[in-house]
């Protein structure tokens, strides 16, 4: 084998991603592209695709940093969210180095861990949602990993807890805000104490730009220089670029409703479940977290019916489970008209 050893343990990252007719597997905007990020696409100059984009997309580092009320020089890009978290691990930490995770969280941080030679350590989360500062601070981890509202499990972590992370850690402490713009909180107060904290974010979730992978950290400048050099120039496309600054420019009323629709209809659907004796857990995000018996052989049974979820298995303090990402209500219904078909299947059974 020519492989590295490090790398014999990755398997690569391959949920079910096959055609279905009411896709709520992947926490995407289910209502489209923002307007005029689509018409800063439609209208791009064919330079933009023929031309190397910019170095480190300065412009587009502004457009942020204006809207997170931050400098310039405290945001980095990159292609995606997952791009800016791999060069976060990699530029903090050297080979066999540790890298905390809770669990369950994020599923591709510990792949990355490895991926840069370093040694995932996963730590369980109290009850299942509860991040446990005791047991994440006693890895004594050069990189500690959180993410807040929380993948899988939906829910903000406490406030509290966060900020005694990165009070007290010995190293960088990462806080990935993917799904900031469903909440009613977030770490950004935290940037002004701690030079060793870096907040990641992502344009896929609430912008809708998820197929041009957008995403980008805050942090101090420090900070964010030592990512920019681990992640290297022309990460960002160019029309990613185009699109992302028409989003942040125009179309911040289109965000904002989309938003609001998410959040009433994650709380509307919650309720559904519940008057079906299923009890979500609580979420901050654009997805429940729904507790079943079976979730591989229910997922199976849905996808067959036309909708595709994400299942999860033997969740630490949860059990099987199914992740459903919200979207527009007749998504919702599609969602519940299967669900009762299939638990109407498994009855029989």
């Amino acid at each position: 084998m020519i492989s590295r050893d490090s790398y014999r343990q990755i398997d690569l990252y391959a949920p079910d991603r096959s055609p279905c007719a009411t896709d709520l597997s992947d926490n995407t905007n289910l209502w489209g592209v923002p307007p005029h990020a689509a018409r800063a696409v439609r209208e791009a100059h064919a330079s933009a695709v023929t031309r190397y984009p910019s170095l480190y997309a300065a412009e587009l580092k502004g457009a942020l940093a204006k809207a997170a009320g931050v400098s310039a020089d405290m945001v980095v890009t990159g292609c995606g969210s997952d791009d800016v978290l791999d060069s976060a691990i990699r530029a903090f930490t050297e080979p066999g180095d540790r890298v905390a995770v809770p669990h369950p969280s994020f599923a591709m941080i510990p792949i990355f861990a490895r991926m840069n030679g370093l040694e995932p350590v996963l730590v369980p989360l109290s009850n299942g949602t509860a991040l446990d500062a005791d047991a994440m601070l006693a890895t004594a981890a050069r990189v500690i990993y959180l993410c807040s509202p929380n993948n899988p499990t939906g829910n903000l972590l406490d406030a509290g807890e966060v900020a005694r992370v990165v009070r007290e850690a010995p190293g960088v402490v990462i806080v990935d805000e993917a799904y900031v713009d469903f909440a009613d909180a977030d770490a950004l107060d935290l940037l002004d104490s701690s030079d060793r904290l870096l907040i990641c974010r992502t344009m896929s979730k609430a912008y809708g730009l998820a197929g041009l992978r957008m995403g980008y950290a805050l942090g101090a400048p420090a900070l964010v220089a030592e990512v920019e050099k681990s992640r290297g120039p022309y990460k960002v496309n160019a029309l990613a670029e185009r699109a992302a600054l028409a989003a942040l420019r125009e179309d911040g009323p289109w965000v904002r409703e989309h938003v609001a629709e998410a959040v009433a209809n994650r709380e509307r659907l919650a309720d559904e479940l519940r008057a079906r004796e299923i009890e979500p857990l609580p979420s901050a995000a654009n997805f429940l977290l729904a507790p079943v018996p079976d979730a591989a052989d229910m997922a199976a049974l849905l996808r067959a019916r036309g909708v595709a979820v994400r299942p999860f298995v033997d969740l630490p303090a949860i059990g099987d489970a199914l992740r459903i990402s919200v979207g527009p209500w007749e998504m919702m219904q599609a969602f519940l008209d299967a669900f009762d078909d299939a638990s109407g299947e498994v009855a029989c059974s």
